[in-house]
């Protein structure tokens, strides 16, 4: 393998803006399904109509499309030929491993302290994976500033679990879960970046991730529908089910930038995103196990630090 060659500033803008929007829409869809959940009493049921939903998007996105059409032709071969390892197609388990996670907790621990477990588990992994070259961009090499802007994700996410008042009626597995959600998103995210670049599109990338996380979720909501009873009558307001939308978006979008800014650098980009967002929807609609808005906002502080220092070593030549 080789060692990604940082890119030159004015390419890694964009992508690092972009990077930043994927994780405010990931802290929109996260409210929304986490909503959602509540309202259905059932968060395997709401998980089912994101993923759904994003699936039944991006399947008419990619037939109606030429470069979907070709996507999709090249995926059927590479399956066929096995030049597409079975590895590929699995990104979507971590997608819906992250939507049920967000259908069940954020409704009652908040956007800021899902996304502060996230931060934490996005850093490892992103390091992780960028160094044995998981990613599209080969093996990454592990700087000081790669590993100080990890550092200080690690902070924020210290900063929540020691100062936090509003934990203290919250389970430590639902404090814990949110980090293994984040190696699994920086696992989805090299995976989806791998598969993109042997189909030549994120759109048949997504289509495979949407397809592998609804079949999942669909078992799971069954299992839970079988042991537990099915959900509540569904809400009537429309914007609770825009997460499939939302999903499909920020998938995509993942997919076709991760081969730009490298696994980690993505990630706390991301997660930049969702830390801002996070905190404008926790103030605005506070959850019950919140840890209050002035730990929410040093957390931000402290998150787009992080960034600005991981980022340092992309762009200074």
């Amino acid at each position: 393998m080789t060692t990604a060659t940082p890119s030159a500033p004015a390419s890694v803008g964009p992508a690092l803006l972009a990077a930043v929007s994927v994780g405010v829409l990931t802290a929109v869809q996260a409210r929304i399904n986490g909503q959602l959940g509540l309202r259905l009493e059932h968060a395997m049921a709401a998980a089912v109509v994101s993923f759904a939903s994003g699936l039944l998007l991006i399947a008419l996105i990619s037939v109606l499309t030429p470069a979907g059409r070709r996507g999709a032709t090249t995926l059927a071969r590479g399956i066929r030929d096995h030049t597409i390892p079975w590895w590929m197609l699995v990104g979507g388990a971590a997608g819906a491993f992250t939507v049920g996670t967000q259908s069940f907790a954020v409704g009652i621990v908040g956007v800021s302290l899902f996304t502060v477990g996230i931060v934490a588990g996005q850093t490892v992994g992103g390091l992780l994976f960028d160094r044995i070259g998981f990613g599209p961009g080969g093996v990454v090499a592990v700087t000081v500033p790669r590993l100080v802007g990890g550092a200080l994700a690690l902070a924020a996410v210290a900063v929540v679990l020691i100062a936090g008042d509003g934990l203290a009626g919250v389970p430590v597995w639902m404090v814990i879960l949110p980090v293994f959600v984040g190696v699994g998103l920086a696992w989805q995210q090299a995976t989806n970046g791998r598969l993109r670049a042997r189909v030549g599109t994120p759109l048949t990338a997504t289509l495979v991730n949407f397809i592998v996380g609804t079949v999942i979720l669909t078992v799971l909501a069954v299992v839970v529908t079988v042991v537990s009873g099915p959900p509540a009558t569904p809400p009537g307001e429309p914007w609770l089910y825009l997460g499939g939308v939302l999903g499909v978006t920020y998938i995509v979008m993942s997919a076709a930038i991760v081969a730009r800014t490298g696994v980690l650098l993505f990630g706390l980009a991301a997660v930049s995103g969702q830390l801002v967002a996070s905190l404008a929807l926790d103030a605005v609609w506070p959850a019950p196990a919140g840890p209050g808005l002035l730990v929410e906002a040093i957390t931000v502080v402290i998150g787009l630090a992080s960034v600005s220092v991981a980022a340092f070593w992309r762009v200074r030549r």
